[in-house]
């Protein structure tokens, strides 16, 4: 499942908070940021307090993990001392005034202790070193293709090495949630950065834009898996038609969903591609990846393990309901029973600010998109079983995302089955689902790590190119 579903249930789970003003001295004004500690891991904050109409207003900002704005629902001034409080994510600051430039005090977070010193304007931004400075020793151009299926123009960017050619060539696709053509996130752009490199190396790469993103048309919260698939394969048909591009040597290179999408284009488009590369892709069922990510992050962050059973369950029950039928229907209608249910017997989370109906719609927002829906349903299994052409498929070792000791088996598994004896399966060690050396491998660290994407990781891929494709 890619980043930014993640980072939806992991912090930015903040509503629509209704923020609590109480008077305040000036002198707390302004932008005050810090670093907590906690698992060899570094997490910025910032506060913005600011007065209003009279009244101390406060926001917080998390850069590590690209969550700006958020309103701070308590603030609270006592002498020397402030109380900051955002209870929908558990957090309160307890801090005490030492001079203009410091408060000293304590974070609190589900039922954990961490020591913040808030220093004015005290977090910087990370330096992204991998970013590629212009001019470039290759030609970029920007190009659009159709999505003949559905009439979307899709935009991107076509990187051709020097020289006449013609290139073998690779699509970069991107993982879930809306992302732009150098798949940005959180300060990193590694489409950017993937696209740089093989191009250098003397491969055209192609990336773009999903649907409904930034220059390209469409509507992108109707889509699913297959949806994105068709747009996948129109950039292949776009790179068939280029001059510049051998016909027999073209691939996708797919980062989480996005392996998913080049596991379903080989498996059903055999004669249109000549190799897959898949980054983070899933070897099992939609439902398993997001019930293992679910569990592995909130124990990460420290939430009750009752609280943590019962989710499991909840999802659990309502996965099983999605996976019953293709009538959707029908699954909206039982998915809605067991919500109105679960929130009358009290095992639905809810916020007791708002009504039944609210609750239940907000669940059925997220639970019943065209998305989670057809991803809950979707197993690689037989589709990987099917595939002819070569593969590479890596998975980092500090995978939160997709996890490695459940995906690697059952992708070894399925390629055995298969008979295909051009594969390559591995787990890359000290990388998270981004290909960075991590310490922790979650997603809170993304942000503060300076490397975009392991360079060891790129030369292995090369590697792996220049001899089953070149």
């Amino acid at each position: 499942m890619g980043i930014n579903k993640v980072y939806k249930a992991l912090i930015l789970l903040v509503l629509s908070l209704s923020p609590l003003f109480l008077f305040a001295q000036d002198k707390f004004e302004g932008s005050w940021g810090g670093v907590i500690k906690f698992q060899s891991m570094e997490l910025g904050l910032i506060f913005n307090i600011q007065t209003s109409d009279g009244r101390l207003t406060a926001t917080m900002d998390s850069p590590n993990q690209g969550a700006t704005g958020i309103p701070v629902k308590e603030v609270r001034i006592k002498a020397d001392s402030i109380f900051l409080a955002i209870p929908e994510i558990s957090l309160e600051y307890h801090g005490k005034w030492i001079n203009e430039q410091s408060i000293d005090g304590l974070l609190l977070q589900y039922g954990a202790r961490y020591p913040l010193t808030l220093k004015r304007d005290g977090v910087k931004n990370i330096i992204k070193p991998q970013t590629p400075e212009k001019p470039y020793p290759y030609k970029e151009q920007e190009v659009s293709f159709l999505n003949k299926k559905e009439n979307i123009e899709l935009k991107g960017t076509l990187t051709l090495p020097e020289g006449k050619g013609p290139f073998p060539a690779i699509v970069l696709v991107s993982g879930s949630g809306p992302q732009d053509r150098n798949e940005t996130i959180l300060g990193h752009e590694p489409f950017l950065i993937l696209a740089d490199y093989f191009t250098r190396n003397g491969y055209a790469v192609l990336r773009y834009d999903d649907r409904g993103v930034a220059q390209s048309q469409g509507v992108f919260e109707t889509g699913t898996t297959a949806d994105f698939a068709e747009d996948a394969m129109a950039a292949v048909d776009y790179l068939y038609n280029r001059k510049e591009v051998q016909k027999k040597k073209i691939g996708i290179m797919g980062h989480s969903e996005g392996g998913a999408i080049a596991t379903k284009i080989a498996a059903t488009n055999p004669k249109e591609l000549s190799f897959i590369v898949m980054l983070a892709g899933p070897g099992v069922a939609g439902d398993q990846i997001l019930l293992q990510q679910q569990k592995y992050l909130a124990a990460a962050i420290h939430q009750p393990d009752s609280l943590i059973e019962q989710s499991q369950k909840v999802n659990t029950f309502i996965f099983e309901i999605m996976k019953s039928t293709k009538d959707t229907a029908l699954i909206r209608s039982r998915v809605l029973t067991y919500l109105n249910n679960s929130y009358n017997d009290g095992t639905l989370a809810s916020d007791p600010s708002k009504s039944k109906e609210e609750t239940v719609r907000t669940y059925e927002k997220e639970l019943l998109s065209p998305w989670l829906v057809y991803f809950v349903q979707y197993d690689p299994q037989p589709d990987l079983k099917r595939i002819k052409i070569p593969v590479l498929a890596l998975i980092g070792s500090k995978d939160v995302q997709v996890i490695p000791k459940y995906n690697i088996p059952a992708l070894k598994n399925a390629f055995e089955k298969s008979g295909n004896k051009k594969v390559e399966v591995q787990e890359l060690e000290g990388l998270n689902h981004l290909f960075q050396e991590a310490n922790t491998g979650l997603p809170q660290e993304y942000a503060s790590i300076e490397q975009t994407f392991s360079p060891k990781a790129m030369q292995l891929i090369l590697s792996w190119l220049n001899k089953n494709v070149k």
